[in-house]
């Protein structure tokens, strides 16, 4: 497992945040990479205070990331934890550090006693559902639907 520092995100990670969600929108399909758009969506979980942003450190660089926001689940009776934008940059995948991330990430939900954790994962990564599944994540008979307004 490769050394890396597991922190919540701060406003001077942003350039290296967008960095890497335009490694992540390059495989995902349904979304266009667009610098701007991304950087104000980081910044807004950043300042929200039912999200949290995680960052993977190494050598002073910013080498992964997750979020989480929080939502309410009638199912649930209570929060869950709605996970997005894991990602690794390339050298550093397959070492541990998205697993490092997601645990960091489920134990800040744990603290807040948020009792199921969401993600949503393209259907054509099949690396990430495979990490996803080495970690114990289930999938579930549930699709995603959009509709833009």
């Amino acid at each position: 497992m490769a050394h890396a520092v597991i922190r919540p995100a701060r406003p001077d990670d942003l350039d290296a945040l967008v960095g890497l969600l335009r490694i992540l929108f390059g495989i995902e399909a349904d979304f266009d990479f667009d610098a701007a758009r991304q950087r104000q969506g980081l910044a807004m979980l950043l300042a929200n205070e039912a999200a949290i942003l995680l960052v993977a450190e190494a050598a002073g660089r910013v080498i992964g990331m997750c979020s989480g926001q929080l939502t309410i689940s009638t199912a649930e009776g209570g929060f869950a934890l709605l996970v997005e934008d894991v990602v690794v940059a390339e050298p550093w995948q397959g070492k541990g550090i998205g697993r490092e991330l997601l645990a960091a990430l489920e134990k800040w939900a744990a603290v807040r006693k948020i009792g199921r954790l969401q993600l949503l994962a393209d259907r054509n990564n099949a690396s990430a559902l495979e990490f996803y599944r080495k970690l114990g994540w289930e999938s579930t008979e549930l699709i995603c639907q959009r509709r833009r307004i």
